[in-house]
């Protein structure tokens, strides 16, 4: 049985989503999504989606990028999965080498991975010279079962809309986003500066539901958010849930949280899903109080090149 590692092609959108969806079902995965995903990766990332095969049947996944929205150069990403029934014939191994080839390839120096938290999987990045470093939580609450908080009354001077309310000119978001995004927890920094990329991969992603995506707004202007994720199956995701800087402290990120899942729940959503850092405290006592519960937890691993 021979593993063949090779570049996506467009009909392999289906068996990739797939084997993502097998081995992390806890995040949304669907063909337009990966399709997507693949069209629009900004050019400098030098993004390289791979495949594992056998026989024709896609077992295996790999997504590498180079982090060219991080403020220090020589840092790339790899993520590697593999079908929970096709574990053991090599794929993963394959994939992970071809990666990290490409990645040297673009001057990438230090490599970050995210990997689950199981035995197996931690050794398998330990043997490839990975250690690891923080930790993130997947969190689910089931919608149909869970009783959600009441929505709270809003405090005077801030009003909740929707993102779709913004879609005659979002730019106002994608500042917040900037703004949230610059120091959300992690190993890598992100800096949003592109418009441009961010309207074309963030605002129109398929997954994206700004129908769902709430924004608390004072005076005009959006200061906290929590951005909604659906994909036409019943499943939610809470993709980011932020607050301007100025404004943190009064509770706006939870209030526009609450919304969003009421929304979510009418609109015949069933689960809802989101991740958080091990760290961010403030964000996992938010979630816990909605119903949150723990379902899977990853390690982010590193690995120095050379």
């Amino acid at each position: 049985m021979t593993v063949i590692v090779r570049d996506v092609r467009p009909e392999d959108a289906e068996g990739f989503a797939q084997v993502r969806h097998a081995a992390l079902p806890f995040m949304l995965a669907t063909p337009a999504q990966v399709a997507f995903d693949w069209a629009h990766a900004h050019p400098d990332a030098h993004a390289r989606p791979l495949v594992a095969e056998v026989d024709g049947e896609i077992i295996g996944t790999a997504q590498l990028r180079y982090a060219h929205d991080a403020p220090e150069p020589g840092v790339g990403s790899v993520n590697v999965y593999v079908h929970p029934e096709r574990r053991g014939l090599g794929a993963g191994s394959l994939l992970l080498r071809a990666s990290e080839e490409h990645l040297a390839e673009v001057d990438a120096t230090t490599l970050y991975s995210w990997v689950l938290d199981e035995p197996p999987n931690r050794a398998f990045a330990e043997r490839h010279g990975y250690a690891p470093r923080r930790s993130a939580h997947f969190l689910r609450l089931d919608l149909t079962a869970a009783g959600l908080p009441p929505l709270p009354e809003t405090s005077a001077g801030v009003e909740i809309r929707t993102a779709a309310d913004f879609a005659a000119d979002p730019r106002p978001l994608f500042a917040l986003d900037a703004l949230t995004t610059a120091d959300e927890p992690g190993d890598v920094g992100a800096e949003l500066t592109d418009y441009a990329h961010w309207l074309a991969t963030t605002w129109n992603h398929p997954l994206f539901d700004p129908g769902l995506t709430t924004v608390a707004v004072v005076d005009g202007r959006p200061v906290a958010f929590s951005a909604a994720q659906t994909d036409g199956r019943g499943r939610y995701n809470s993709a980011m849930t932020g607050t301007d800087p100025a404004f943190r402290g009064r509770g706006l990120a939870k209030l526009a949280k609450t919304h969003s899942l009421h929304r979510a729940r009418a609109a015949g959503c069933t689960e809802a899903f989101t991740g958080n850092d091990a760290g961010n405290a403030p964000m996992l006592a938010i979630n816990t109080w909605f119903g949150y519960e723990v379902c899977a937890t990853e390690v982010r691993h590193v690995r120095t090149l050379g």
